[in-house]
């Protein structure tokens, strides 16, 4: 086996997928290298890991700051570089942020959620892109939310409203907090680049590395929906017991197996996996233009980020 890194490894969707993958038998199961935020939860969860056989390694990194990355990044490389770690094979970019007020910015300048959900994930795997060794994975953690379907509809979940990438990135302005609507484009719009990326990231990765988008599906009573008003949090606990509605717990062994198993070997080109299945995506969503737009306007906001810090 080789080595995989998660993203967001010490709750929720990440931390069932971690454990997951600690569980597997010895000869299929891989190192693991945690990057998440520094504390007690990763301790656990990578203590966990280890107690069921695994090879962990924890990597302390806050994705809202671009220096925390790079330097998580660095820690990587210098791992693989010493042996301490198997090969990489598999990136899982799990990590995800609902910011309450689209007012608020990153360590950096960007709003929150475009920072956390895509920059941090753009960054960490630019720095990593030269270090797999094929055949390897890559696998963004993606969302129908980019469109309105019936169901967003009805529940007031909001689409993406696309703008030139550097907007996007840019806090909003103004004294008064855009509220759960303008929160719930900036997820929307962060999923959508994550869609556009994963396109354009396949075009220059390496032969032999892989991209896909996994979408869970619809994960109600989640830290996720943390920032959101307060009766639609208790919908989503209530929501959340439902049978079928997806859960940590079902959704993170199929993420798990979508970043080290056969089954999954042949996807390539951003191929968007929902629940357990391959689906189209929508035609928004994959747009050749908007797509080279994104990947230069990522690569102008991470070096403006670096030349400032």
């Amino acid at each position: 086996m080789t080595t995989t890194l998660i993203t967001g490894p010490t709750r929720g969707l990440g931390r069932a997928a971690t454990l997951a993958m600690a569980n597997r038998p010895e000869g299929e199961r891989p190192d693991l290298l945690l990057v998440g935020r520094h504390g007690q939860g990763l301790k656990d969860v990578a203590e966990v890991a280890r107690a069921r056989g695994a090879t962990v390694h924890e990597i302390g990194c806050d994705l809202s700051r671009l220096a925390d990355v790079r330097a998580a990044a660095a820690a990587v490389r210098k791992l693989l570089e010493s042996g301490a770690v198997r090969p990489l094979s598999a990136l899982v970019a799990n990590a995800g942020a609902m910011s309450a007020d689209t007012r608020l910015a990153s360590a950096d300048g960007y709003e929150m959620t475009f920072a956390v959900n895509y920059l941090a994930h753009a960054q960490l795997i630019g720095d990593l892109l030269g270090s797999f060794v094929a055949p390897a994975r890559i696998v963004l953690v993606g969302s129908n939310t980019y469109h309105a379907n019936l169901y967003r509809r009805l529940l007031g979940v909001p689409a993406a409203q696309w703008r030139d990438p550097v907007e996007v990135a840019r806090p909003a302005a103004g004294e008064k907090n855009p509220g759960f609507k303008g929160s719930g484009i900036a997820y929307s719009n962060a999923k959508l680049a994550i869609l556009y990326y994963a396109h354009e990231l396949q075009r220059h990765a390496r032969p032999g590395v892989n991209v896909t988008v996994f979408e869970p599906g619809w994960m109600p009573g989640t830290d996720l929906g943390r920032g959101a008003p307060a009766a639609f949090q208790a919908i989503g606990r209530g929501l959340a017991r439902l049978p079928g509605v997806a859960t940590p717990e079902r959704s993170g062994p199929t993420l798990a197996s979508i970043a080290l198993d056969e089954k999954w070997a042949g996807l390539s080109d951003g191929a968007f996996i929902v629940r357990d299945k391959v689906t189209e995506i929508q035609p928004v969503a994959q747009d050749r233009d908007r797509e080279r737009r994104l990947w230069a306007a990522t690569a102008e906001l991470l070096d403006q980020a670096a030349t400032a810090s």
